[in-house]
């Protein structure tokens, strides 16, 4: 039994790898995939964070980010006691994993991270964090030779499982091996699809995309507004400066 349950902490457990990725076969780098940008989306903002209290809070917390937040999103305090609310019985309490913080300790040497600012922290010249979260959670493929069974592109070696892997089925990379200059490199093609899993690649990549929307939007609950705020402004001094700018004219129109 606690075989079983090691191995199923093991799956939800690893941080999410900083870093740009690379190839498994070779080390190139490979570009990140463009994240939907959908923060002012309601509908999938409240998929993504389904999928969030699903998939993630089982090891990795929220620590700055209460339920109740998550009324900024459309939902009501019923429907996120009835739905998401399974680490705690109170709505104002913030966002804790689910694992037991001195087992985590002992299973492996540290805390899973906290995820609330991943969004923010995981961006590169590669792109932004959403650009990394989005390729990174697509890019997983079985591997045979590591511990967990998977492996991925942008972060080779990764210790965390495909923790969605019953949804996207599993896949395996094809490469196309090139010559230049006497050196052999392996250069990513696609992916080949090994066993179907219960979305439609479609599907998925809109999953991840909602989870990863819901992901940016926790690590600045406030964006859109200041940005709405901040547009507002530069309107009001831009007719403001028309209008001195008229005054002005007409104080000094008769000064010689």
């Amino acid at each position: 039994m606690k075989k079983f349950i090691i191995t199923l902490v093991l799956s939800w457990s690893a941080a999410l790898g900083v870093t740009t990725g690379a190839h498994a076969s070779g080390g190139d780098s490979i570009a990140w995939d463009k994240a939907p940008n959908i923060t002012n989306d309601l509908p999938a903002l409240q998929n993504g964070a389904k999928l969030f209290v699903n998939y993630c809070l089982n090891c990795h917390s929220a620590a700055f980010m209460r339920y109740n937040r998550l009324q900024d999103i459309g939902l009501t305090e019923q429907q996120i006691k009835d739905n998401l609310l399974f680490a705690t019985d109170k709505v104002g309490e913030t966002m804790k994993a689910a694992i037991d913080p001195k087992q985590a300790k002992e299973w492996f040497g540290a805390n899973p991270p906290d995820l609330t600012l991943v969004a923010r922290s995981r961006s590169g010249h590669g792109g932004t964090g959403a650009d990394y979260l989005y390729t990174y959670l697509r890019t997983y493929y079985r591997d045979p030779s590591k511990a967990t069974g998977w492996n991925n592109l942008v972060f080779p070696s990764v210790g965390m499982p495909h923790a969605l892997w019953e949804l996207q089925g599993e896949r395996e990379p094809v490469f196309e091996t090139q010559s230049s200059h006497g050196h052999e490199t392996k250069i990513f093609k696609g992916w080949k699809q090994v066993s179907a899993g219960t979305m439609t690649p479609l599907q998925y990549d809109q999953a991840v995309g909602n989870l990863v929307g819901y992901l940016q939007w926790m690590a600045e609950p406030a964006q859109n507004q200041r940005v709405r705020i901040g547009v507002w402004v530069l309107l009001f001094l831009g007719v403001f400066t028309v209008i001195a700018w008229r005054l002005n004219a007409a104080f000094w129109k008769n000064v010689h």
